[in-house]
Order: C-alpha cells, then sequence, then structure tokens
C-alpha cells in the first residue's frame, strides 16, 4: 500500500490538517470517538494491539480515560463529558496521532477476555488467540473442531506458559484451570517485571511462578499437563515491513528467525520431554502454518479457529510428540 505524503513540521514531525478542536466543541463520549476516528484515519494509523479499526480503538482511549471498562461504552455514550475529561481525551487522541504509540502504552493497560492488564513498553502488547481458545476447547462443549481437548479442567494440575511477556496467557491459565499450578517462562527481566506485576494484581503469587532463562532450560525436568505458547514468529521479511507502532514494541518479542520457524522448532522438538502423558502443546504462530506444515509433516497437527483468525493456532497431543 502507497504511503501518502504528510504535512510536516520544522521537526519532521507529522501534523494533522484538521483544526485543533476545544474539548467544549464536543459534548458526549460518541463525539469524542467520531473526532479520534477521524483524526486516526487521516493520520493512517495502524491497528494491531488489541482494536482492530480506529473506531475500537477510539473508544477504547475514550473509556480509559474516563475509567469506563469497553463494556460500559454503549451505556454511557449519549452522557456528557466535562471540559477536564475533554481535555484528558484529546490529549490521548493528540499522543496517539504524534507518537504513534500504541493505545495500550499510553494507558498502560490492555484488556484480554475482558480482563485488564497492565503493560508498557517493556513487553510486547498482547494479543493471542489462545484465552479464547482456553474458553473454547479445554472443557467446553463439542463442536466440529474437536470438541474438549482437554474434558475437565479441573483435573490440569499444572500448566506451563512459554514466553510469557506480560504474564497475561499465564493469569487466564490460572482462571481456565484452578487447580493448577502455573510456571511462566521469558528470557527478558524487564517482561518478567511487568509478569510480576500482573501475576501481583491477581493475587497469584502463591500459584503462578515466574523463571527467567530460555525456553525450558529453567525448568530443569519438570512436565506439564498442558503447555501453552504464544513465542516471536515473525520471519525476517515480516520484521522488515513491520509498520510504525510495531517498531516500538520490543524487537524480542516478535523475531522468529528467517522463516519465522526459529524458536517454535525448538519448542516443538522440546516439548515432549516437559509434557505428562495426559498433556499437550497449544501453540500460536500466526501466519507460519505453510512452513511449519512443510518442516513437519509428520506431526498430526490439529489446527483452531477463532472468531477472528484461522489456522493461526495448533493443538498436538504429547502422545503424538
Amino acid at each position: 500500500m502507497a504511503k501518502r505524503a504528510k504535512p510536516v513540521t520544522r521537526r519532521g514531525r507529522a501534523t494533522s490538517k484538521l483544526a485543533p478542536v476545544a474539548a467544549g466543541e464536543l459534548l458526549t463520549l460518541t463525539d469524542f470517538v467520531r473526532y479520534g476516528v477521524s483524526r486516526f484515519v487521516e493520520a493512517g494509523l495502524v491497528f494491531a494491539h488489541g482494536t482492530t479499526d480506529p473506531l475500537a480503538e477510539a473508544a477504547f482511549l475514550v473509556c480509559e480515560a474516563l475509567h469506563l471498562h469497553p463494556d460500559q461504552f454503549e451505556t454511557f455514550a449519549t452522557a456528557r463529558v466535562t471540559a477536564a475529561e475533554g481535555g484528558k481525551i484529546l490529549d490521548l487522541i493528540a499522543r496517539r496521532v504524534s507518537t504513534r504509540a500504541p493505545s495500550a502504552y499510553l494507558v498502560n493497560k490492555v484488556y484480554m477476555r475482558g480482563l485488564p492488564f497492565y503493560v508498557d513498553e517493556r513487553v510486547i502488547v498482547p494479543r493471542s488467540y489462545i484465552g479464547e481458545l482456553l474458553d473454547l476447547h479445554f472443557g467446553g462443549d463439542d463442536d466440529e473442531q474437536g470438541g474438549s481437548l482437554i474434558a475437565d479442567p479441573l483435573e490440569v494440575e499444572s500448566v506451563l506458559d512459554l514466553c510469557t511477556g506480560s504474564g497475561c496467557l499465564a493469569v487466564l491459565a490460572s482462571r481456565r484451570f484452578p487447580n493448577a499450578e502455573i510456571d511462566a517462562v521469558d528470557v527478558s527481566r524487564d517482561a518478567l517485571d511487568v509478569a510480576a506485576r500482573n501475576v501481583g494484581d491477581y493475587g497469584l503469587e502463591d500459584r503462578l511462578t515466574l523463571y527467567r532463562g530460555d525456553l525450558f532450560k529453567p525448568l530443569g525436568d519438570k512436565r506439564y499437563d498442558l503447555i501453552i505458547s504464544n513465542p516471536p514468529y515473525v520471519d525476517a521479511q515480516g520484521m522488515a515491513n513491520l509498520p510504525r507502532e510495531c517498531r516500538l514494541e520490543p524487537k524480542l518479542a516478535f523475531d522468529g528467525g528467517a522463516d519465522g520457524l526459529e524458536i517454535i522448532r525448538r519448542i516443538l522438538d522440546e516439548a515432549g520431554a516437559h509434557l505428562t502423558p495426559k498433556g499437550g502443546l497449544l501453540c500460536e504462530i500466526g501466519r507460519c502454518r505453510p512452513q511449519l506444515e512443510a518442516a513437519y509433516p509428520q506431526l498430526p497437527l490439529l489446527w483452531l479457529d477463532t472468531e477472528d483468525s484461522a489456522g493461526e493456532v495448533f493443538w498436538i497431543a504429547a502422545t503424538d510428540l
């Protein structure tokens, strides 16, 4: 897609062609969302950090400025905004445009499965499909994709989250499997500092243990009933073409090597030694399915779809590894 030329100031920063607006000119939450959409579309922003379009992004920022859960937007859509609140909203919209920073960084928050988590520039902004799949296929109703991969969540005693980042998936797993001890691993000390904050926010210090290290190395010979992972899987071409918003996130969390499979190969090759006989691996790999199936034609990978994805997450049982 060709990039549109943008007017710049003497410092080279992109500026909006929309005339400045005062908080008093916009009255309701809907007014501010509409204005935000206009600014975001004009600036050509990219939306890949928990929201998928300018409308959802603007609504998210408006709700965060007003300390509302996103689910409450419709309830208050026509409510009037105070001048002070309006100023805060306009500042967030302006910063989103001028810095291109993901909105989650501007407000230090992201929602996963309706739950809030702290994030900042030390971690990738989480947008994994695994949380949804835990609800759909682990103790849920049977469906055409294979039904419940683990019939009774209460029987899961141990879960490992590899490449945990901010710890969101580990926290979600702790809620889905209430009897399980959760281990979470990341190579980044900065990421684990953020994860520790989220673990503390949900009071999981006694059930969720964080490890710093390279994949399975800090775990010894421990085995798990379930391993989940959303590892780095962007290939070299994808890394070269990352939008500005994504370039503000840690490179380590994206870079999957030349073909995107560098980390995924290691997970597949080593996971069998860390799974119980009844266990399995749930792994997100983005758009690497063709490369993965070519590299491991012998593995019976089960591909799981979500409302917004197809063929980006696979399941494989321990017995098949």
